[in-house]
């Protein structure tokens, strides 16, 4: 699954507080600024922000984007069982399914990558904080929607310093992680 022309649409969702619109925003810069692709970013969240139901589009095209908002989208990242259980309709037939199996129980989807974020981010990073940046190094592993290299310098512009090292490893370890559920779904 890569973009090779048109149209490519990422959701990632979950609860306020897991940094996916940070998240969103880096999948976009690393799509617009280091590979020169045109992209957009919207994210939707109430007012429970620090807790409740949260969600990020990004839309990414080698063409002029003439609509900013997804439509049907063609990956899901789904941070907890509620994003799994409100958004997987939004997912186009073929689209890939990824969720936080630590934090995701059940799926409708058959064929959803499955990987534990929060834990692989505790264990190897030593916060949960850097979840969402292991699912970025997952997502563009699984998808290569975006250069690998692109996305790696999209993250370290923008985290704050004395982080990089850390920021780093997440993007590698989500990689890594990929590469081995994608080797147990074949």
């Amino acid at each position: 699954m890569t973009l090779t022309g048109g149209r490519f649409e990422v959701r990632l969702s979950g609860s306020g507080g897991q940094g996916l619109m940070l998240g969103g925003k880096l999948l976009a810069e690393a799509a617009s600024v280091y590979d020169g692709k045109n992209s957009v970013q919207t994210q939707s969240y109430g007012p429970e922000a620090r807790g409740g139901k949260s969600k990020t589009d990004v839309v990414i095209s080698t063409e002029e984007i003439d609509y900013p908002k997804a439509t049907k989208v063609d990956v899901l990242l789904a941070m907890t069982q509620v994003a799994a259980d409100e958004y997987a309709d939004s997912l186009k037939d073929g689209g890939l399914m990824v969720v936080d199996s630590y934090l995701v129980d059940s799926v409708a989807r058959e064929g959803a990558v499955q990987i534990p974020f929060t834990m692989l981010a505790v264990e190897h990073c030593g916060r949960m904080l850097f979840a969402n940046v292991v699912a970025l190094g997952a997502i563009a592993e699984l998808t290569g929607v975006v250069e690998w290299d692109s996305l790696s310098s999209a993250v370290m512009a923008r985290v704050p310093e004395g982080t990089e090292e850390l920021n780093q490893k997440a993007l590698d370890i989500g990689r890594e992680a990929a590469r081995s559920a994608r080797g147990k779904q074949s």
